[in-house]
């Protein structure tokens, strides 16, 4: 799909701002969500993350964002509500402000560019950014993003993750930089740290050809692009369905099942 020049906006995207109590440098909302979600996000942002279930099933995915004494959340606009709830109970007493930020918008271009930064997951999914709303080409960009994504076999979202309904590493999550295997405790963090470490993650979500999708283990089909994203057994297809950027992961495995 071409690029349509000038647009950039990710109009299915929303922004969260969690916001410390006034006069604070940030380092509580940082220490909060540390201890929730599964990447670091006291390193160098923005990072690609998640929040688990406590069997280590995908909640949500986001993106983390640096701003002055906050952190910004770059989610899936359907969702957001749902993704504040689920902030504001394991909030407990902590003076943290936790809200939609309607006057932050999300936006992406699959070049490199000027202020944007690499996406942490894979380079060559392009840059995206953060803007004031009405500060530059609101036009949305979803259906660009959408294909240039997949094309590149990067699932994201609830429709592609499914809800409670997959483990984070069958995301492909490590070789996606979306966890820190070395930062403390989080919620789901027990069941993600054991399949790590036993190098079992015996079933990947993985973008296949329409033609070739089976009902049986799909999330969901894209008809426009003649694709679909499937969940399927790694010792039962071809290395051939999954990405180039997974071999290394794939052939690891391999090795370790003849050893």
């Amino acid at each position: 799909m071409t690029i349509k020049p000038g647009a950039t906006r990710l109009c299915g995207r929303a922004v969260i701002r969690l916001s410390g109590a006034e006069g604070g440098n940030g380092g509580d909302v940082a220490e909060f969500l540390q201890g929730l979600v599964t990447n670091d996000v006291a390193r160098a942002l923005p990072v690609w993350t998640a929040l688990l279930s406590p069997q280590g099933k995908v909640l949500f995915d986001f993106f983390v964002w640096p701003a002055r004494d906050a952190l910004l959340i770059d989610c899936e606009k359907a969702h957001a509500e749902d993704l504040v709830k689920r902030l504001t109970m394991y909030r407990l007493r902590r003076p943290i402000g936790i809200a939609l930020d309607d006057a932050v918008a999300v936006h992406w271009t699959a070049h490199i560019g000027d202020g944007g930064a690499d996406d942490p997951r894979l380079a060559a999914l392009g840059q995206r950014w953060l803007a004031p709303v009405g500060n530059g080409m609101q036009e949305c960009a979803d259906a660009a993003y959408l294909a240039h994504r997949l094309a590149l076999g990067v699932t994201e979202g609830r429709a592609e993750l499914g809800y409670d309904k997959t483990l984070w590493l069958e995301c492909n999550a490590a070789e996606l930089h979306g966890v820190s295997f070395s930062k403390g405790c989080y919620v789901g963090q027990e069941n993600t740290a054991r399949m790590n470490w036993r190098q079992k993650v015996n079933r990947r979500l993985a973008v296949v050809p329409l033609a070739r999708s089976s009902e049986a283990s799909r999330s969901v089909a894209y008809p426009e692009l003649d694709v679909a994203v499937e969940r399927l057994r790694v010792a039962d297809v071809s290395p051939d369905a999954f990405p180039k950027w997974l071999a290394p992961a794939l052939r690891a495995a391999t090795s370790d099942e003849r050893d």
